[in-house]
């Protein structure tokens, strides 16, 4: 593997001195992009994309040409997980993901099993080409969905406002999603150890709903879970230490407990106050956020303003890798992320040089 010429954004996660702010972006590959739309239509749908290999090096790579960030994440989804159990996964124009066999009863939950590495070959030749393509330029990011947020599409069958089907059955059975979880906590930890083996320099969870738990519930079928995945990962390679992003959308009431959960970074979403966060996690794990996705709807200059808002919450303090507080939504203006690309490198450098 290629040495990096980059590493602003492991020395952040570190929590150690750097140059400027890092900053990559949550969807940073995506549809808000024309030349993404363009390679989708040539994969003919979402799915054919995200399994192929050389196709997700391409979407991959593409804001990199167009900003300079300081990361590339690695294209696919979190639901390739569910799907490799054999769940269904399907993608339908303008309704998102469905599983057309959902887990529900009793019978379902039984014939779970942890799904077998090579069903998820595609992510890792994606992981391995990926790195290969980057030679050096910046690190890679792997991610997986955590046990919960996995457990949300898996029970529901698709994405919903309330996951009425998901509460019903932790409160009424929450010995199913017990077992569930626990299944989901061994595969999601295989994935991540084998994006890591595949050249992953950093790992994301993305604990998308966890924000909709009551506070036991957090602790009790997320966080947990969490953790169990944590305890399992494989924390070097390459002779440096692999970071891990924990990223609970709806999680700022639990910050102090998510620091504490075995992950190097907190995700901060846009709801969170950067100065509380840091008044309340201090310098345990670095912080990554916030900016509010919709910023980017906004033309440049305002864009620009706002980075320079979040950077100043920040402030210069060593341990912050800038992000939004959720993914890039489909009709963001890429010139308004171009704006705030650009503002958090030189503004972050003129914060640390007055300081």
């Amino acid at each position: 593997m290629s040495p990096l010429e980059n590493d602003t954004l492991l020395r952040a996660l570190a929590r150690e001195p750097t140059e400027y702010t890092p900053v990559w972006l949550m969807r940073q590959a995506g549809r808000y992009l024309p030349e993404y739309r363009r390679t989708r239509a040539r994969a003919g749908s979402f799915t054919a994309l995200m399994r192929s290999p050389e196709l997700c090096v391409e979407v991959a790579l593409q804001p990199l040409e167009r900003y300079p960030l300081d990361a590339a994440i690695v294209f696919s989804d979190i639901l390739a997980v569910p799907d490799a159990m054999g769940l269904g996964l399907s993608f339908a124009e303008g309704e998102g993901p469905r599983l057309a066999h959902p887990v529900r009863d009793e019978q379902a939950v039984a014939r779970l099993s942890l799904p077998d590495l090579s069903a998820l070959e595609y992510v890792l030749q994606a992981v391995r080409k990926t790195r290969r393509a980057l030679a050096g330029r910046v690190p890679l990011i792997g991610f997986a969905g955590s046990p919960y947020t996995l457990a949300c599409y898996m029970v529901e069958g698709a994405a919903s406002d309330e996951f009425p089907t998901v509460k019903r059955m932790l409160y009424s059975r929450p010995d199913l999603l017990h077992r569930i979880l626990e299944v989901n906590a061994a595969a999601v930890a295989d994935l991540l150890n084998a994006q890591i083996e595949a050249g992953a320099q950093v790992v994301m969870l993305f604990d998308t709903w966890g924000g909709n738990l009551s506070a036991h519930g957090y602790e009790t079928f997320s966080l947990a879970y969490s953790r169990k995945v944590f305890a399992s990962l494989v924390r070097e390679a390459e002779g440096r230490r692999v970071p891990v992003i924990l990223f609970t959308r709806g999680g700022g009431s639990w910050l102090e407990a998510m620091a504490e959960s075995g992950c190097d970074a907190v995700g901060l979403d846009w709801t969170v106050d950067p100065r509380d966060a840091r008044r309340r996690i201090g310098a345990r794990v670095a912080l990554q956020g916030n900016l509010d996705p919709a910023a980017l709807l906004a033309p440049p200059e305002c864009a620009r303003s706002e980075a320079r808002r979040v950077l100043e919450a920040f402030g210069p303090a060593a341990g912050h890798v800038f992000n939004l507080g959720h993914g890039i939504g489909p009709k963001a203006d890429p010139d308004s992320v171009a704006a705030v690309v650009d503002e958090v490198r030189t503004y972050s450098r003129k914060i640390r040089a007055a300081r």
